[in-house]
């Protein structure tokens, strides 16, 4: 196959996502700005109530990004000072991040080679008597094995990581309603994205989700009254509004992704050198991310971008291998799934909008870099 230069196929395309639900939006900002009500209020209930509902959950509470969804999450538990959570060594480095600022230890474990999600047996093997908890990531876009881990960690909480996985199904649960509490971002980028940023935890336990209002809010539930130490974390009446009318959409833009990681499989099926990714027995993927496995694959990335496609990588460095978290004590080798992997994963141009013709034109100049 050839490629031509003059064609761009952007990774990601807001500007369409947002045309989508401007006018809406834009008729509710000016009612915001008329009344001044900026922090709290309806807008925010509104969001909150319907999140809720579509995660199939009792309870969500709005937070003001991804990252202090899951600290708050795990400090709703009670988790802290000595106590231990396992994650997948291949997440994002938020994950590990709210872990620390919980005053947890992170222990990281390896992952499922096929799936790339958190491996149920290195759970079960990393269990200590200090492990307080369990953070499976439903990473780019499918659900991790949840009742397996359960399993795998009888008695201990799970605190879902949903960033990246807004609708997702396993075994026909949804995303965000399968663990303990739950965390999610929505930052712009997600399947679920604000202008800007914003969080959720989503819970079906009432005094969890009271204690992640309350811990969010300056730990007070009383103007002036401080019963906990908390933090300013809440999400905002603007970013409520966004998220609102995006989300009367997002079964109609998961739909979109599923037909676009079809058509990709379809036109990549038949490259060998292309390892396609794999849906787990039980999960509706909502495809945050379309990503491959290819050799060489910074010569690869390379090449597309010197074609104008807009690949991009989810994760390079494997958190274990970060100058930041060097003191986890772990070093090349611990984990040889996520470090082989992330040598070869590539993220493909993949959101709702993207089209049949840019799609071939991306399969075209991938086929043309690996061959």
């Amino acid at each position: 196959m050839t490629t031509s230069t003059s064609t761009t196929v952007p990774f990601l395309d807001l500007v369409a996502q947002h045309a989508e639900v401007a006018e809406a939006v834009n008729a509710d900002l000016a009612q915001v700005f008329a009344t001044a009500g900026f922090v709290g209020g309806p807008h925010v209930a509104a969001f909150e109530q319907a999140y809720a509902r579509f995660c199939g959950v009792d309870h969500c509470v709005g937070v003001g990004n991804g990252t202090d969804a899951v600290e708050l999450a795990l400090r709703a538990l009670g988790i802290g000072q000595g106590d231990e959570v396992i994650t997948a060594a291949n997440t994002f480095v938020a994950t590990v991040e709210a872990i620390v600022r919980a005053g947890a230890t992170p222990v990281l474990v390896d992952v499922d080679d096929e799936t790339l999600l958190i491996d149920p047996q290195a759970v079960a093997a990393a269990i200590t008597p200090r492990t307080a908890a369990v953070v499976p990531v439903h990473l780019y876009g499918q659900i991790a094995p949840v009742e397996q881990i359960a399993t795998a960690a009888p008695g201990i909480a799970i605190v879902e990581d949903a960033a990246q996985s807004q609708g997702a199904t396993r075994f026909g649960a949804v995303s965000g309603g399968l663990g303990t509490i739950a965390a999610t971002s929505f930052y712009p980028g997600k399947n679920l994205g604000a202008a800007g940023d914003a969080g959720a935890v989503t819970t079906n336990d009432a005094e969890l989700a009271r204690r992640v209002r309350m811990i969010g809010n300056h730990g007070s539930e009383r103007k002036y009254e401080h019963d906990v130490f908390g933090v300013n974390s809440r999400l905002d009446a603007i970013q409520s509004i966004v998220l609102r009318h995006k989300l009367a959409r997002l079964s109609d833009w998961n739909d979109a992704r599923r037909d676009a990681a079809a058509l990709y499989a379809e036109l990549l099926g038949d490259v060998d050198e292309v390892r396609l990714p794999v849906v787990a027995d039980g999960n509706e993927h909502v495809w945050h991310l379309y990503v491959i496995r290819v050799d060489e694959r910074d010569r690869v990335l390379e090449q597309l971008h010197q074609t104008g496609i807009g690949a991009a990588l989810h994760y390079p460095r494997p958190v274990h291998l970060s100058a930041a978290f060097a003191g986890l004590g772990y070093g090349p080798g611990a984990f040889p799934v996520t470090e082989r992997a992330a040598d070869q994963i590539l993220s493909l141009p993949m959101h709702p909008h993207l089209n049949a013709g840019q799609q071939e034109r991306v399969c075209a100049a991938l086929e043309d870099s690996v061959r």
